[in-house]
């Protein structure tokens, strides 16, 4: 079940955001994201969420945050990956978006082959100045 993100949902959240950047980004320190995360954690009230519960659990396994019509990330516990949640909180966030953009480490090959199957296009490259990584910025189009 798919839901909008309600204040008691911050924890869950929160925990989901910093195991999935840790695992999906191996190369860069996990002190990047745990130095971040009190940062984040304000943050993340003022994005557009939609969090994914598990069918009569009450417990979150995935979640998208948006800024408008930028998708800020996509996360699925580890234990849910490959399961199809990532793809329909991104199909929920298509119905009510005409454009979607973001971006997506180059080294996260297994994000843009999501992205690209999901109908995404790269439209251009960029470093991240916070990690010095290389990315793609990667745009979506109904």
């Amino acid at each position: 079940m798919i839901r909008k993100y309600v204040d008691g949902d911050i924890d869950a959240v929160m925990q989901i955001w910093l195991s999935t950047n840790i695992q999906a980004h191996s190369f860069i320190s996990q002190d990047y994201w745990k130095s971040n995360f009190d940062m984040v954690k304000e943050m993340m009230p003022l994005a557009e969420i939609y969090v994914h519960e598990v069918d009569n659990a009450n417990q979150i396994d995935g979640f998208i945050g948006l800024n408008n019509d930028y998708i800020e990330g996509i996360f699925v516990k580890a234990v849910a990956q490959s399961k199809g949640i990532g793809k329909q909180l991104l199909d929920q966030v298509k119905k009510i978006k005409s454009t979607l953009k973001l971006n997506v480490y180059q080294k996260n090959e297994r994000a843009i082959q999501f992205y690209l199957r999901e109908k995404f296009s790269i439209q251009s490259e960029c470093v991240d100045d916070n990690t010095g990584e290389k990315e793609f910025t990667m745009v979506w189009k109904r």
